[in-house]
């Protein structure tokens, strides 16, 4: 076993495939397939399954990925401190529901890393897809929440991926609308008072399940609603026609301006935004960075509507 098999891993694990892997290697396919095949013979066990989707991890492929991550840091921190060599492109990924927080936070590790060479990927993505993603650990991390409708359903899948949910914060509902927005005058918004105007939401994709949304109280119906895929869509259009949808009541004004606003929703609900991780293994370097920074960041929105639920 090697060290470079080790990356090789790594790499397929991030790039999602062998054929891209391949090309960010900069060696060939058949190469990678044969060092991967080498690799797992010697060890006795299967870290990959193929089939005609795709390469996925297994569950012995999840647990060995943890061990090769933290030797390849280990080895890099030692060259760095014996060798004076360059630091390598680190590779970390994040899935998340489309929360401000998220993104203020991987501004904030990327920030504080530093180095001139990186790989960072950020996936605002649906919430099956971040389930997915950090099951076959195509991100370390994944960010999302749980409330007394959905909880049930999403920890069962939960366990069933080999995942762990950690509380950050628990949240009033609050929807987001335009500075301009007539509901600006009230201190707290009915669920009556929304009824003229659109809802807009997260599309699910195949999974459009209402356990698998990311607005509270989604079997409500609605006169009007909207499904977008992407967070700037959803804010041009809250903008553009007077819509509102349900968050958590944090929005940054640092990357969205003053242009969007939270107004308290008059329900009996709360909401647990916390971050999943893989059962498997320990965050990285990288992910006990970006954990910090969240609760950093949500700390500063510590309030009577939101409290901190950090383990």
């Amino acid at each position: 076993m090697t060290l470079q098999q080790l990356r090789y891993i790594i790499e397929v694990v991030s790039s999602g495939s062998i054929n891209e892997a391949s090309k960010q290697l900069f060696i060939t396919q058949p190469s990678l397939s044969s060092a991967i095949k080498e690799l797992e013979n010697e060890l006795n066990i299967m870290i990959f399954t193929r089939t005609t989707r795709g390469i996925h991890l297994t569950s012995e492929g999840a647990e060995f990925l943890s061990y090769a991550r933290q030797i390849i840091e280990q080895t890099q921190l030692l060259e760095q401190r014996y060798l004076n060599a360059k630091p390598s492109p680190q590779i970390f990924s994040v899935s998340t529901q489309h929360y401000a927080f998220a993104v203020n936070a991987f501004v904030q590790l990327i920030r504080q890393y530093g180095h001139d060479e990186y790989r960072f990927k950020l996936r605002e993505t649906r919430t099956y897809e971040i389930i997915e993603d950090v099951h076959n650990l195509k991100s370390e991390l994944g960010i999302l929440y749980l409330n007394d409708f959905n909880k049930k359903i999403i920890e069962k899948l939960l366990k069933e991926n080999d995942l762990s949910f950690h509380p950050l914060f628990e949240a009033s509902p609050h929807i987001f609308v335009s500075s301009t927005h007539p509901l600006t005058k009230k201190k707290k918004a009915a669920l009556h008072d929304l009824d003229e105007y659109p809802c807009l939401t997260f599309e699910q994709g195949d999974y459009n399940s209402f356990y698998f949304s990311e607005e509270i109280l989604s079997t409500l119906s609605h006169k009007k609603n909207i499904e977008v895929s992407d967070r700037a869509t959803l804010f041009n259009l809250l903008i553009g026609l007077n819509g509102y949808t349900i968050s958590t009541g944090i929005v940054s004004a640092d990357l969205n301006g003053d242009n969007i606003v939270p107004i308290p929703l008059d329900v009996d609900e709360t909401i647990c935004v916390g971050w999943i991780t893989n059962t498997k293994g320990l965050p990285s370097k990288l992910g006990q960075i970006y954990i910090q920074a969240l609760k950093e960041i949500v700390s500063c929105y510590a309030s009577q509507n939101i409290r901190l639920l950090i383990d």
